[in-house]
């Protein structure tokens, strides 16, 4: 090729050199502002359910003994419980500032859909895909978590982008870029990596789905030219050849490789802790699969109008469809067949595939691009709104359809984060009867004290934030029975005294809390517990709350 040949390719064919349009960050920035409001909207109504107790229990402890918490329990989420431990030093452990991070985390989520939906299928595709995962339920629900399914989602997307990137342009910075957010997915939540099985079908058949890109060389999606063609150093090769083929799979192989080198002490960790993180998980079954489009949308008409959509979208786009379609389908179905022999079925630990799902529907509800809105998108959108216009106002139309579909399941999701819903656990209710009765030397009790409903810690987070602080106008009620704390264990667990009696001794009232709702709280503790407190207590008052029994006992006379 001519210097001027080349001269003039790239100077028509690369508009990235020019200065971005404002318009055409629209895209990206409308998706990220809609998830950015639906997720602040009512986030401190739902109070933190027991997984968010384990996450203010873990976050807000010093980081030594974050780390040696890790190496006992929670393993796969210590990255997650590390950059909340950072947050909340800044800006304090309310309901609001412990889902802060999660809030934004989607809303980047949103905006990065948005992006890899313009390199896939074109703008109006992106932006519609952006807006339908703002305004879906789940989105809400998990932006509105102090858990880490809302990082996982965000670097999930993230790594997809970046691989779409270096498989375009191949280079050692990109190929790190996208190692560092391998890496990043894996430290928050190992079974996100499932995602990688997606990837590597992607890569293995590149040359066929052709990844676009932002320069003017893109072809038309059925084209044979290849987009990274211009920039083609001489002699790599045409696409579809050894050398380029296998210099993109030269650059992946070792940049999934250095991920997973990084990421082994956490397997080995995460392996020794699984039978203990996950025994209360069922073996999964068929009608488990049926369920997980509702399970992640949070409604089932709204996900199930997005699975009906996707399928539209990936029947529409051909071979553009095959990476968002393996992104959805792939990690489904490994930890579907995992979860068969392994309990690891929870269906929002898949929530970081509905993205690529939104990508589908994305396209579908876009639709074939008129020949002026492709070249409009591939020259940098000089003229975006023109664009914009015909495709995306229909799906506009179902978008917010979609949205007013899912307002019952929103309010619901504000309600309350209990998992499943009907076993919502008053952890402030209970704790606001102890702050409006308590007395100096009361003491308080728990059962059960080993499970996951962590009754002790709901207590502990919500007792000094009673409306009027009135818990902290005296010595807040001890919990007598510890004989271990947690910090000291390293666990989200303390250790009760073998002699229930003898730590009684010297108290004259005892707060017990019991989960779920009975008419004699006294009768459902088991044990040596239970045998002390019948022998030397009554019970006075009974306060039952959604879940959760508060029960006043007095020594007997």
């Amino acid at each position: 090729m001519s210097g001027k040949g080349h001269s003039g390719g790239r100077s028509d064919a690369h508009p990235r050199s020019r200065a971005p349009s404002p318009a055409g960050s629209l895209v990206w920035a409308v998706p990220l502002l809609v998830a950015l409001v639906a997720g602040g909207w009512g986030i401190s109504r739902a109070q933190p359910w027991r997984d968010e107790l384990a996450t203010w229990s873990a976050a807000t402890r010093p980081v030594g003994d974050l780390f040696r918490l890790t190496g006992n329990v929670d393993a796969t989420t210590g990255a997650y419980y590390l950059v909340v431990h950072g947050w909340t030093g800044v800006f304090g452990d309310s309901v609001a500032a412990l889902r802060s991070p999660s809030v934004l985390a989607m809303a980047g989520t949103a905006g990065l859909t948005a992006v890899l939906g313009r390199r896939l299928f074109g703008a109006p595709a992106g932006l519609l895909a952006g807006l339908l995962f703002a305004v879906l339920p789940g989105t809400s629900r998990y932006a509105q978590e102090a858990r880490p399914y809302a990082l996982v989602t965000l670097l999930a997307v993230l790594a997809t982008v970046l691989l779409v990137g270096a498989l375009d342009r191949p280079g050692r910075l990109r190929w790190a870029g996208y190692a560092a957010a391998v890496a990043g997915l894996g430290l928050a939540h190992l079974l996100a990596l499932s995602l990688l099985a997606g990837h590597a079908v992607a890569v293995l058949t590149f040359a066929a789905w052709d990844p676009p890109t932002t320069g003017a060389t893109r072809p038309p999606i059925t084209g044979a030219t290849h987009p990274a063609a211009a920039d083609r150093p001489p002699g790599a090769g045409e696409p579809g050849d050894g050398r380029w083929w296998g210099r993109r799979l030269r650059g992946w192989v070792p940049a999934v490789s250095v991920a997973v080198v990084v990421l082994v002490p956490l397997l080995v960790t995460a392996q020794r802790q699984r039978s203990h993180q996950l025994d209360w998980v069922a073996p999964a079954r068929l009608a488990d699969l049926a369920a997980l489009p509702g399970a992640l949308a949070q409604s089932g008409v709204v996900g199930g109008v997005l699975v009906g959509l996707a399928a539209l979208g990936a029947a529409r786009s051909g071979r553009r469809a095959l990476l968002p379609g393996l992104c959805v389908l792939l990690p489904v179905l490994l930890v579907f067949v995992a979860a068969l022999a392994v309990p690891l079925w929870v269906p929002r630990y898949l929530f970081f595939t509905v993205p690529f799902a939104c990508l589908l529907a994305g396209a579908a509800l876009a639709g074939p691009a008129p020949p002026a809105a492709r070249e409009l998108t591939r020259r940098a959108w000089p003229r975006p709104a023109r664009a914009l216009a015909r495709p995306v106002g229909a799906g506009l139309a179902v978008v917010a359809l979609a949205a007013l579909l899912g307002l019952p399941d929103q309010a619901a999701v504000r309600h309350s984060h209990g998992w499943p819903r009907s076993a919502t656990v008053d952890y402030r209710g209970a704790a606001a009867v102890i702050a409006a009765g308590q007395r100096p030397g009361d003491a308080v009790l728990y059962e059960p004290r080993d499970g996951w409903l962590f009754l002790d810690l709901g207590i502990d987070y919500h007792l000094p934030r009673i409306a009027g602080d009135r818990a902290a106008d005296g010595p807040r009620p001890r919990d007598v029975l510890v004989a271990q704390g947690r910090r000291d264990r390293a666990d989200l667990w303390v250790r009760e005294c073998d002699r229930p009696a003898g730590c009684l001794a010297g108290v004259d009232r005892v707060w017990l809390v019991v989960a779920g709702r009975h008419d004699d709280p006294l009768a459902t503790v088991p044990g040596g517990k239970g045998d002390a407190l019948r022998a030397g207590f009554t019970v006075e008052q009974v306060h039952p709350r959604p879940g959760v029994t508060v029960a006043l006992l007095a020594r007997r006379r």
